[in-house]
């Protein structure tokens, strides 16, 4: 597992948890501003990024998996307790590395994300989804990561960002995380994922007395903003700030806005 850790400051790290298809770089421009004053630890879950992408018969590329991982680093670091940022993926797999321990997590910052199960799935991706055509179309026409890049962000990105973004997911061997992250949306039922994101959901209550702060993309067409709603309904105490220009990449639409909530958030104790 390949991660950033950056800053030296005597608070809690924080944890930063990215989704798919994304990797570390998507937190760059934060991770940039926060670590003058705090410890930013950035993973690359298996598959992604600059970590080892073993096939699907070496690695399961679950839930449980990547949350099990998480908790591997920390321990394996010697960090007891963390901020939690997630976005995309993120929330599942830090909501679901914590749940049972919800003392290890100071606050929660969340950035367009769920960690609860629904059947509200859009059609594009859950085409994604399809055995054998799908896999294809996002492995070998890279169906997927390069259709975030301009379906993600409400604005446009550059080329040089675009290719940030690409650059770990550049065949089909290195794009078997984005397949199985697809292929892990518990949609169906019987899928393996289900009980985990359901014991997940059931201990949300958990963290019904850490601070949490959302910053949402209103323009997002995956988790918009049914998915904000659900999580105030878990969590009323959240302190909620909505953009209404941003897309699912929220750090790319407005990373100023989304830093004059999250900075005080973090430094306040």
């Amino acid at each position: 597992m390949s991660y950033l850790d950056e800053g030296k400051g005597t608070d809690p790290p924080t944890l930063f948890l990215h989704g798919n298809p994304t990797w570390s770089f998507f937190y760059r421009k934060m991770i940039s501003k926060l670590s003058e004053k705090h410890r930013c630890l950035v993973p690359d879950h298996i598959g992604c990024g600059l970590s080892d992408k073993p096939s699907s018969h070496d690695f399961r590329y679950q839930l449980k998996d990547h949350a099990e991982n998480i908790l591997q680093l920390l321990d394996s670091l010697n960090i007891n307790e963390i901020n939690l940022v997630v976005h995309d993926w993120g929330g599942a797999i830090g909501l679901t590395a914590f749940a049972s321990c919800p003392e290890r997590v100071r606050k929660i910052v969340l950035l367009n994300t769920a960690s609860f199960l629904s059947q509200d799935v859009p059609k594009r991706i859950l085409f994604c989804r399809l055995p054998v055509i799908g896999q294809f179309f996002v492995r070998a026409l890279n169906g997927f990561a390069l259709p975030a890049t301009w379906m993600a962000p409400a604005s446009g990105l550059n080329q040089t960002v675009k290719n940030g973004f690409l650059y770990p997911y550049n065949n089909w061997k290195n794009r078997v995380a984005i397949w199985n992250f697809v292929k892990d949306i518990p949609f169906e039922k019987n899928h393996p994922s289900r009980s985990t994101l359901q014991q997940t959901e059931d201990l949300l209550g958990s963290f019904s007395s850490t601070p949490v702060l959302a910053c949402w993309g209103m323009k997002d067409f995956c988790f918009h903003g049914g998915f904000l709603n659900r999580w105030q309904k878990f969590w009323p105490h959240m302190e909620v700030h909505r953009f209404p220009d941003a897309g699912h990449y929220i750090l790319e639409d407005d990373l100023e806005g989304v830093m004059v909530k999250v900075e005080p958030f973090l430094e306040n104790s």
